[in-house]
């Protein structure tokens, strides 16, 4: 099954290290970034768990719900648990799916092709409050990922799905971005004041702070 964005996340109940619950019940009208590991006790995925048990309060400020997924049971996610805590500081503060049967990972499509083993690759979605796949990343198991880079998404996506604009090339919070293109430039300089028209199609602004 490929998953497109604009898709509807797929729903699914699993056992987790939280409990056992609906995919779409647990995250309700909050956005999610729902994210797979090869296998557990391995190390990058060590580093990564522990890495989004630190950014907890970044992910609540943005109302984003963190949910990992491994291929391994959950009695091994449980005795993982402690080496992801004792490694990145912070104990474990989000659920961890466990998927022996590969049942979601063959749902969202993590498996790595043409690779001997049947674990998954560093897959991430970051699904908004209507369940609609807005952003996927898929990175080889040799990868750590930039978990920065996935907040700085999740800020571009909550921000042009509130403003009519876009955002540059290695865009940061509080960066000038771009003007809509299905914006004119009349109707950009009455909402936002002052437009620097670089092409017609390419205008800046620089918007208040929050």
């Amino acid at each position: 099954m490929t998953i497109r964005l604009g898709d509807e996340a797929p729903d699914f109940t699993a056992e987790t290290t939280d409990g056992t619950f609906g995919f779409h019940d647990w995250k309700k009208d909050s956005w999610a970034i729902l994210f797979s590991h090869p296998a557990d006790y391995t190390p990058v995925c060590t580093t990564e768990l522990g890495r989004t048990s630190q950014l907890k309060s970044e992910f609540d400020k943005r109302g984003v719900k963190a949910i990992a997924i491994s291929v391994d049971p959950i009695e091994d996610h449980r005795g993982w648990a402690g080496d992801i805590g004792e490694v990145g500081g912070t104990d474990l503060n989000f659920p961890i799916i466990a998927d022996p049967d590969r049942t979601v990972s063959i749902m969202y499509d993590m498996l790595h092709p043409g690779e001997d083993d049947v674990s998954s690759v560093r897959s991430v979605f970051i699904i908004d409050p209507s369940n609609k796949v807005r952003l996927t990343l898929t990175y080889p198991k040799s990868v750590g990922r930039n978990f920065d880079e996935i907040l700085r998404v999740i800020d571009a996506l909550q921000l042009t799905d509130s403003v009519p604009v876009s955002t540059p090339a290695d865009w940061r919070p509080g960066d000038r971005v771009v003007v809509s293109a299905s914006m004119p430039t009349e109707e950009a300089v009455e909402r936002f004041g002052q437009v620097e028209e670089v092409k017609p199609y390419l205008r800046w602004i620089t918007l208040p702070s929050a």
